[in-house]
């Protein structure tokens, strides 16, 4: 609907409605994980049977909480391991293709950024079986050739960290370009003129004006990569990030601890929204 045209009130009124529907949609199943972390039973659903902490902070079987779970804390530090790898990696190319691909003009340019896309479109399934068939042929082939093994070519945590930055980069590198298109290139041709070499100008003028974007890509990587789910099923080996640990206590039948895990996500995940947020808005100030 149009603010500045005029609606029939039923009309507004029915939107108004679907906005809120829409909403609850989305809001209700998080509020039921949310309530049921704190429900003191050994199932995470009903009946409630009262209000407990235990599932954060409890130390005794079969309440064990999140805090005292050896298997979920160890998933949650290799998640921030290989999130914080990818980041860092996403971030150092997605800057380099923005500045390719924003600043220079070359032969089959267009396809190459059709490339760049292509990775977004590919179920995140089928990359993780492309990428761990593609480096297990090369590993079995290195192998019986010439008898080396490589390990770190077979399921792990480095093929997880390759995986997830096949399509993070990409993401990040659309992040960091439409930043770039806005820089006004006068002012780097200025600091040229006043002796800066070119890679002092990018270092004191360009990267400042692309800080706001490198912040806002390095937390969407970051949530990308720790929430991330279906290539990681496919890569990972015997040290299994979060989602993984998640996903086979689920299999196995859970208490409501993976609820106390989805709350705390939920909530360090809202505030890096928020942090991103923040970061878009004050760049848009400063513009």
């Amino acid at each position: 609907m149009i603010p500045s045209l005029p609606t029939n009130r039923s009309l507004q009124r029915i939107y108004q409605g679907y906005i809120a529907l829409f909403f609850i949609f989305l809001m209700l199943p998080l509020i039921v994980v949310a309530v049921f972390a704190f429900n003191d039973s050994l199932f995470p659903s009903l009946p409630w049977n009262g209000f407990t902490l235990s599932w954060f902070i409890g130390t005794t079987e079969p309440e064990i909480g999140i805090f005292n779970d050896r298997e979920l804390t160890d998933g949650i530090g290799v998640s921030i391991m290989v999130a914080i790898a990818v980041t860092v990696c996403s971030i150092a190319l997605a800057t380099t293709n923005a500045f390719l691909f924003e600043r220079f003009d070359f032969r089959f340019k267009g396809f190459c950024y059709v490339l760049l896309l292509l990775p977004l479109v590919i179920p995140g399934v089928i990359l993780g079986v492309s990428i761990l068939l593609m480096s297990s042929t090369i590993a079995n082939g290195i192998e019986d050739s010439i008898g080396w093994d490589i390990e770190w070519m077979r399921p792990g945590l480095i093929l997880v960290v390759l995986g997830q930055f096949a399509f993070i980069t990409t993401i990040c590198t659309l992040v960091i370009a439409a930043r770039l298109r806005k820089f006004d290139i006068s002012l780097e041709e200025a600091a040229l003129n006043l002796g800066a070499t070119k890679l002092e100008a990018v270092f004191t003028i360009t990267l400042p004006f692309l800080r706001p974007a490198l912040i806002g890509a390095g937390i969407i990587a970051f949530l990308m990569s720790f929430e991330n789910f279906n290539t990681t099923l496919m890569l990972v080996g015997s040290d299994a990030p979060l989602t993984i640990a998640m996903f086979d206590r689920l299999r196995e039948g859970s208490t409501p601890v993976i609820n106390a895990v989805s709350l705390l996500l939920m909530v360090a995940s809202g505030l890096l929204a928020m942090a991103s947020i923040w970061f878009s808005s004050k760049s848009a100030k400063t513009d």
